[in-house]
């Protein structure tokens, strides 16, 4: 595994990517760093981290011949790798918050940026910027809803096993992408997705309120809930938020 470390940086996301076009960079390289001024999460969050507590990389996937209309399954091959390397650390009550948040006992502890480079119908390479919240202890009052591995097992955690461990994941799961084991994948996904069965509030994009179950998630990785008019309706990432 080839791994770059970097004391501080504005996006490991955009480190990568512009290495990858300056360089023939090796598939599975690594860029890790203790710092980001610039961390990116979903729809332009931020991702806030403190120092030399966490984890914080990205790393380039090149894949053969996989067709942007799959690329849904990455996101489940992703996200399965980050949530069994928890589940690994014996880190019960944990779910994948549609499309890829980590959730454990409904806290955010691991987010994931997921960056397909196309050409034509074609994914070319993936970069994957990962953030998991591993040894901080205090998180700001803005953030409520966050935790780390070690609020949720009061000790510290060594982040290079941990590392090495995603990584070896991501290798596993993108095999089984290579073998087109895309209802495997789905449906690992799906048993591990938040809130799944359960009726929840939502808010649209359009501002209206609504409560409907979670079903699960079509091909294209939209979110399919159940209204109480038994209508199914399937909602892209920005259409859509829990409440």
């Amino acid at each position: 595994m080839n791994i770059v470390k970097l004391d501080a940086i504005n996006s490991t996301n955009q480190f990568l990517k512009e290495l990858v076009k300056s360089a023939d960079v090796d598939n599975w390289t690594v860029v890790t760093t203790e710092y980001q001024t610039s961390g990116r999460g979903q729809m332009q969050t931020k991702w806030t981290s403190e120092k030399n507590k966490n984890l914080l990389f990205s790393v380039l996937i090149k894949l053969d011949e996989l067709n942007a209309s799959h690329q849904f399954y990455m996101n489940c091959a992703i996200s399965l790798s980050v949530y069994m390397a928890l589940t690994n650390q014996k880190i019960v009550n944990l779910t994948i918050k549609w499309p890829n948040d980590i959730l454990a006992d409904n806290k955010k502890v691991a987010g994931i940026l997921i960056e397909n480079i196309l050409v034509k119908d074609k994914i070319k390479h993936t970069v994957v910027g990962i953030g998991l919240n591993v040894n901080q202890a205090v998180f700001p009052v803005l953030l409520p809803n966050a935790t780390s591995m070690k609020l949720l097992l009061n000790k510290d955690f060594n982040r290079d096993l941990l590392l090495k461990e995603i990584v070896d994941n991501l290798k596993y799961y993108i095999n089984l992408i290579e073998k087109k084991e895309f209802i495997f994948l789905k449906e690992q996904y799906e048993k591990v997705l938040y809130k799944i069965g359960i009726t929840h509030s939502f808010e649209s994009s359009k501002g209206k309120n609504f409560t409907a179950k979670i079903i699960g998630v079509n091909q294209q990785g939209k979110l399919l809930v159940e209204q109480e008019n038994d209508v199914i309706k399937e909602y892209n990432f920005k259409e859509i938020k829990f409440l």
